[in-house]
């Protein structure tokens, strides 16, 4: 004789049950737990009223993920992001009282579940995926990383000595042009297409309280790495000479091109200002 399992004991327990039913979707609950549970309204069961809520958990949740992914979104389909989406969250339940942090982990679930998974070659439109919703992800949180505001930034007649990079500066590698696919869709294009490999070197970086992306080349990555190590400006010339077979002329020529429109573009700020930022922290 089969015996129904005994109800919760204290509230603590009913919640901790009604959390899972909902979050979990209540397939492994049987109808006659579910019974026990829940009464039923008049015109559903125990079971329905259950239901309720689940879709609507899963509703909210896919709202927000979507708001946090659109040009994801919009290069799979909506069908298509929605099924993916319900299976990440089912996977990686939401743990954090903020809303804010739910699509952390969705390109790690795209990689650790892609359909070619175990395939001897990988489809190359799935790599652009994973890509893009790493790319989405970081300028999501970007927007409300601690900024540079109210601290002097750099000018392109600033001393090479005084320069550092900025606080917000965050530099970028992809495997596809991500942020060109990202601003199409941002603009309006209705069906910009899935692009070819190509490695994507970017720097994000916010001035005023203002977002911008740039495009670089590999030696200007490079270049900014290095200063983002708080290499000076004159080692990073020599160590992008000897990493990539250039001449210290070569690279100072290019750094001198360079600077100006960085610095407009808000990438550095001032060593004396780090320098008192630190002792401000220590004290």
């Amino acid at each position: 004789m089969t015996t129904r399992p005994a109800p919760p004991r204290s509230l603590p327990d009913l919640q901790t049950w009604l959390q899972q039913a909902v979050v979990g979707g209540g397939h492994s609950i049987g109808v006659a737990e579910i019974n026990e549970q829940i009464l039923p309204s008049a015109t559903l069961t125990a079971a329905q009223c259950l239901a309720i809520y689940q879709r609507g958990y899963y509703a909210r949740l896919l709202q927000c993920l979507e708001g946090q992914f659109r040009a994801l979104r919009h290069a799979l389909g909506d069908d298509l992001f929605r099924d993916f989406g319900v299976e990440y969250l089912r996977t990686y339940p939401s743990q954090s009282p903020t809303l804010s942090d739910l699509g952390a982990r969705f390109s790690r679930w795209l990689s650790e579940h892609r359909p070619d998974l175990h395939a001897p070659e990988k489809e190359p439109w799935i790599d652009f995926m994973i890509d893009l919703a790493r790319y989405e992800w970081a300028v999501y949180l970007f927007f409300d990383k601690p900024g540079h505001e109210g601290r002097p930034l750099a000018t392109a007649q600033t001393p090479d000595a005084e320069l550092v990079v900025q606080s917000t500066l965050e530099l970028h590698r992809f495997a596809f042009p991500v942020a060109a696919y990202y601003h199409a869709v941002a603009a309006g294009e209705s069906a910009p297409p899935i692009p070819a490999p190509q490695d994507s070197h970017l720097v994000i970086v916010r001035k005023h309280y203002q977002i911008g992306i740039l495009q670089l080349t590999e030696p200007q990555h490079h270049f900014l790495s290095l200063m983002a190590q708080e290499v000076s400006v004159s080692d990073a010339i020599r160590a992008l000479a000897t990493d990539h077979g250039l001449t210290e002329s070569d690279v100072r020529a290019a750094w001198s091109r360079w600077k100006g429109s960085w610095c407009e573009s808000g990438l550095f700020g001032l060593h004396a200002d780090r320098a008192l930022s630190s002792a401000a922290t220590r004290v």
